[in-house]
């Protein structure tokens, strides 16, 4: 309850935002289709498998307090308070108090974990189940394990790989014994073979999928972009990469790592009672070996490489790093006040490369610059029909999404690139109005702008593109811009054509 307050109130200016990106285009239409029809398989948009346990808690929410991302946010930090108490029971029970507070502290403030906090996403939920699952493995408790880890897969499918690690390290524990048999357990248990029950309930999942829409693993549109599209060495290796980076260095990520290798340097401090203890090495190994099968695991498939994804693994790595800097460092709360203030900073300060505006708050300039830029839209337009791309196309035709009151009439394209605007301006368009916007972050000076073979790559691997600007887009479709908004490195744009004055209301 604690932890729940804390988040809340951090969270205050962001509770009635409106629903953002894959909010909008899945997990919300998907939780409102199991509050009104009771299905758990999405019927007003294409299924994509993912397991209904976050979709269901959103829809009992609703049902008590009513529709709407007040409700809809508060549940999502519910569930981010519950998984910020896991890394702190987790942190408690592997080290001691003091690297618990510093740990939670550490992660609830880590841009990535603070911007998912409100976000009706399912990776933050599977991620927080994992860790009370941890918590109870450490302690031998398999059973107990089993239990919370089989809800993380049913939050989340890729939570199955925590316990295929878990059960893994298991099997070769023992090989480790000789080198520090004080720190590994003296026996296997038949029990561990409890942490691949996980297994049954995503199998029954799958099993029920297939029978309702004839898919195991969601739509042939979403499997092809996550899974075939992947399985291309070169973009493994770019990948595995990026992995290690979201993983290590993302957003001031690398402070800590840099802190914890340095820290490594020196000998264990002394207490009155001898040296300060160390995370045993079965639960580092045990760590390290769920951490690494993420980052492989997440190279090789999923279309868009999100830091979401790797939710599991970082609160792991700030664990480990806090502890070795406790340990060994005199200075460690001061370190750590340094690592928490880049934190704090990066959520404000977009880095100078490319990323997802979902990692940090710069989603909230995203979802204020569609929100006002619409309302001019509705306002002036209300019978214009809008060329446009994702997400704006779902956020004009769906009310309950909270952009518009009305639904709008809308042409869909896939992006602001000529060659998108080009053959949709044509001889005689079939649209009034076009709105323009910028579908990734670009920074003023990138430190890769030159690099003109990462470039290459990002474009044949990562569906990289340059969206032409409102007032370029304005030339080619043959019209003149008469709304443009712009806030840290992203911009919006409403192009009129010139025979608006068919469809607009008459002042008279």
């Amino acid at each position: 309850m604690l932890l729940f307050a804390l988040v809340f109130l951090l969270h205050i200016p962001l509770l009635r935002l409106p629903y953002f990106w894959d909010e909008a285009g899945y997990y919300v239409p998907a939780a409102r289709d199991l509050l009104y029809s009771g299905s758990l398989i999405p019927l007003s948009t294409p299924s994509n498998a993912h397991p209904p346990l976050v979709m269901a808690w959103l829809a009992l929410c609703w049902k008590i307090a009513g529709f709407s991302p007040f409700v809809t946010r508060t549940a999502m930090l519910a569930i981010s308070a519950f998984s910020f108490t896991g890394i702190f029971r987790l942190a408690k029970r592997v080290a001691n108090l003091e690297v618990a507070i510093a740990s939670t502290a550490c992660t609830m403030l880590y841009p990535v974990f603070f911007a998912q906090s409100s976000l009706a996403h399912v990776d933050l939920a599977a991620a927080g189940l994992t860790f009370w699952g941890l918590s109870e493995y450490v302690e031998r408790r398999f059973g107990r394990a089993a239990i919370w880890l089989s809800l993380a897969v049913l939050a989340k499918e890729t939570a199955i790989l925590a316990p295929v690690a878990l059960a893994g390290w298991e099997l070769v524990w023992p090989y480790f014994r000789k080198q520090a048999p004080e720190d590994l357990p003296q026996a296997r248990s038949w029990k561990s073979l409890l942490l691949l029950v996980p297994c049954v309930p995503l199998g029954l999942w799958y099993l029920y999928h297939y029978s309702r829409t004839g898919f195991v693993f969601g739509n042939p549109e979403f499997f092809r972009y996550n899974v075939q599209a992947t399985l291309q060495p070169q973009r493994v290796f770019l990948d595995l990469l990026m992995r290690l980076w979201q993983v290590l260095g993302y957003f001031g990520l690398y402070l800590l790592t840099l802190a914890t290798l340095l820290a490594m340097r020196l000998p264990p401090l002394h207490d009155a009672d001898g040296p300060r203890r160390r995370i045993t090495l079965h639960t580092q190994f045990s760590f390290l070996a769920l951490i690494g099968i993420y980052i492989v695991a997440m190279a090789v498939v999923g279309g868009a490489v999100l830091a979401r994804y790797m939710l599991p693994a970082i609160p792991l790595v700030v664990i480990l790093g806090v502890s070795t800097l406790r340990r060994r460092a005199r200075l460690w709360r001061e370190v750590l006040a340094i690592i928490v203030m880049a934190f704090v900073a990066g959520l404000f300060v977009n880095p100078p490369y490319g990323f997802s505006v979902e990692d940090n708050l710069a989603y909230r300039d995203f979802i204020v610059l569609h929100q006002h830029a619409e309302e001019f839209l509705q306002n002036r337009y209300p019978r214009a029909r809008v060329l446009t791309a994702w997400p704006a196309s779902e956020e004009l035709t769906q009310p309950f999404l909270g952009y518009v009151p009305r639904p709008m009439r809308v042409l869909r394209i896939e992006d602001f690139t000529a060659g998108q605007l080009l053959p949709a301006a044509g001889p005689s368009p079939d649209f009034d109005v076009a709105l323009v916007f910028s579908l990734k972050y670009e920074p003023t000076h990138p430190i890769l702008e030159r690099w003109h073979t990462w470039l290459e790559w990002k474009t044949r691997f990562f569906g990289y593109h340059r969206d032409l600007p409102p007032a370029a887009a304005a030339q080619v479709l043959g019209g003149h811009l008469v709304y443009e908004d712009r806030r840290n490195g992203q911009w919006i744009g409403v192009i009129e054509m010139d025979r608006i004055e068919e469809a607009q209301i008459s002042p008279r």
